[in-house]
């Protein structure tokens, strides 16, 4: 039996626009397993932000298939999508405007609570509040504070804690720590992998910081203009990138050493539109080893080792496989 929580097939999402039809998502396959940690990176503008939400059912999709723990949650009823709603979140990326600065920390971790008819016990909620607030490390004297009075790093404990509050089993953390301080981020960043010990927590984090997403993920899924490139465990994606584009990708974090420098990759030629794009890789006007097949044919997607997906032509005449 497949131990799998999350199953895409070939999902899409389109956008209708003055210009023509844009393909933000267009054609994406992975599955990710129970408890474990599927990071998502790629440029702004990739597709990544828009494919987590088109998986919560915050967006409708175009075409394709998700399968959530076994079941096909593609098309949903009104009550079929508020069960699902507790048992998959999301925290956002901007912990401020992720949070209504009218309400107090203890009202915004509840409103979960009271939306779906938890509990009616005042009591009960106070303390479930106060449960959530020392799972995420928040003290209690800031129950009755107002997001603006916080910094970024609590403000996003209380996101988390909000994500928490129905005891999801799959959360969509979408970039959560890009907008906190270094030092802030490492909190977050060891606070959500404790969460996924003790809750046994299934984490898309979505990233275009490969640093971070290497901390924390269990596979890596590499996105360009709505399509996936590559797909590796993690260890494996940052020991022998395949397709171009990672290889790039990597070659752009700063390394500590001041006698040892990574040779940058620097692309030219122009990122293709999203808009209506024309057939064949869309990456191939920037790939240095692009042929005539790559602008006019699409690669299929081919595992070259266990767990490891490429999606490229020439990927064994480019690493001598």
């Amino acid at each position: 039996m497949s131990n799998n929580i999350l199953e895409v097939k070939n999902l899409k999402k389109h956008f209708d626009t003055p210009k023509g039809t844009l393909h933000a998502v267009d054609g994406v396959d992975f599955t990710i397993e129970a408890g474990k940690t599927l990071g998502v990176v790629g440029e702004s503008g990739c597709g990544k932000s828009t494919l987590g939400r088109v998986i919560l059912h915050l967006l409708d999709s175009t075409s394709g298939e998700i399968i959530y723990d076994g079941e096909n949650i593609t098309k949903v009823d009104k009550k079929q999508f508020i069960d699902l709603r507790k048992e998959m979140q999301i925290i956002f990326q901007d912990p401020f405007s992720s949070l209504d600065p009218r309400m107090t920390v203890s009202e915004i971790i509840k409103e979960p609570l009271v939306i779906h008819g938890v509990t009616k016990d005042k009591n009960e909620l106070d303390k479930r509040v106060s449960e959530l607030m020392s799972t995420v490390g928040l003290v209690d004297r800031l129950v009755n504070a107002y997001p603006h009075e916080l910094d970024g790093g609590r403000r996003q404990r209380i996101g988390i804690a909000r994500a928490l509050a129905l005891n999801p089993k799959f959360i969509v953390a979408d970039e959560p720590v890009s907008a906190l301080d270094v030092s802030i981020q490492a909190q977050v960043l060891n606070l959500m992998q404790d969460l996924q010990q003790e809750f046994g927590l299934t984490y898309m984090f979505i990233t275009h910081d490969l640093s971070v997403v290497k901390h924390i993920s269990d596979e890596i899924l590499v996105m360009y203009l709505g399509k996936m490139v590559e797909k590796a465990p993690a260890k494996e994606l940052f020991a022998n990138p395949l397709h171009p584009y990672t290889k790039a990708l990597l070659s752009a974090i700063p390394t500590p050493s001041l006698t040892k420098k990574r040779e940058r990759i620097l692309l030219k030629g122009e990122i293709v539109s999203p808009i209506e794009p024309k057939p064949g890789c869309r990456f191939a006007p920037r790939c240095p080893y692009a042929e005539e097949l790559c602008r006019t044919t699409e690669p299929e997607i081919e595992e070259v080792s266990l767990g490891h997906e490429i999606v490229c032509h020439f990927v064994k005449e480019i690493n001598k496989l």
